[in-house]
């Protein structure tokens, strides 16, 4: 059971690198609060670095919630 804990988390870690690795390469430098290669590196990190990156690394665009 513990050995499915681990991977549910591994999987859901690389689904959320991902998508802010994705996130990051599309989006603008403009619609990012700081610079890229800092958002990449961050986005490495266990869970708040992507965390952190939807959270604070993108600018809200007016319109769009």
């Amino acid at each position: 059971m513990a050995r499915f804990g681990t991977v549910a988390a591994a999987i859901v870690q690389l689904v959320l690198l991902i998508a802010a690795q994705r996130d990051i390469s599309r989006r603008p430098a403009e619609q990012i609060r700081g610079s890229k290669a800092v958002w990449r590196a961050v986005t490495l990190i266990n869970f708040i670095g992507p965390g952190s990156y939807f959270a604070f690394g993108r600018k809200n665009l007016p319109g769009i919630r």
